[in-house]
């Protein structure tokens, strides 16, 4: 089955709960499901990023600190998916691309691609923090539309940067994650109709010192929903290094990694 796996970076879990509330009512009416997921460390982005799409932990992929800028050395979605001649997409943040596709990133070269020989073929690639997740959220649309991607990422940065700039414990973190709500509220709809089956994750959580990295549980907990006929909608404690494993599952692609069974119908 297809699928759509959305990545909305910085959003600790409680935030997500609380806040949510298109999302929650999805779920609330039987259409979905959140569960609370534990981010593997450290809790910084782009090991993350690494994890959820290859399955593998930092200390074993490498892929310690943001500034390891350099190709993944491991097997992602997009390469299980590519090599059974699925279609994949993403409309994400720039490192997404140094870690698949090329590095280091080169804008005129990277930010728009179209090239059936790269992992991720067919994207959209940003490079502010700031850029604005409506746009992000427009790029993906743009994607799935135009190429009907059998795999599609999606990646929007401003409820992290709102951290960064405001720390956990503030309006302006809690109204960058009701902006994705009512965001995903224009979509969701659309692409459940169209057969897709959607998680919406996190890659880690904020504190009040306006970071993370390190281990405190707003730090580490971050949501996980799950949406479309696929899910079981029943009892489940997902690891994130099942991510990669579980969406292979979905699209239904030969793969070596560990999926969370519980979570699928």
């Amino acid at each position: 089955m297809k699928s759509i796996l959305v990545v909305l970076d910085g959003l600790n879990y409680q935030v997500a709960r609380d806040a949510m509330g298109y999302l929650q009512a999805q779920c609330a009416a039987g259409r979905g499901r959140l569960y609370q997921l534990e981010c593997e460390l450290p809790s910084l982005s782009r090991p993350l990023y690494e994890c959820i799409l290859t399955g593998v932990t930092p200390v074993e992929s490498g892929i310690v600190h943001n500034h390891v800028d350099r190709l993944s050395t491991q097997r992602s979605i997009f390469h299980y998916a590519r090599d059974a001649g699925l279609t994949t997409a993403a409309a994400a943040y720039h490192w997404v691309s140094e870690l698949y596709n090329q590095t280091p990133f080169d804008p005129p070269r990277d930010r728009h691609t179209s090239d059936e020989k790269l992992t991720i073929q067919h994207g959209h690639f940003y490079y502010d923090d700031a850029y604005p997740d409506s746009h992000l959220f427009d790029d993906a649309e743009s994607l799935r539309r135009r190429y009907d991607p059998d795999f599609l990422l999606i990646h929007p940065m401003n409820i992290d940067d709102a951290g960064h700039k405001f720390g956990l414990s503030t309006p302006q973190y809690r109204n960058k994650a009701r902006n994705a709500d009512g965001i995903l509220s224009r979509f969701l709809g659309d692409w459940l109709a169209a057969g897709y089956q959607v998680i919406v994750t996190a890659d880690h959580g904020m504190n009040d010192d306006r970071s993370h990295g390190g281990i405190l549980p707003e730090e580490r907990q971050v949501p996980l929903f799950v949406f479309g006929s696929a899910f079981s909608l029943q009892d489940a404690a997902p690891l994130q290094t099942e991510l990669c494993g579980t969406v292979c599952q979905l699209l239904n692609i030969a793969h070596d990694k560990p999926h969370c069974a519980d979570l699928l119908a």
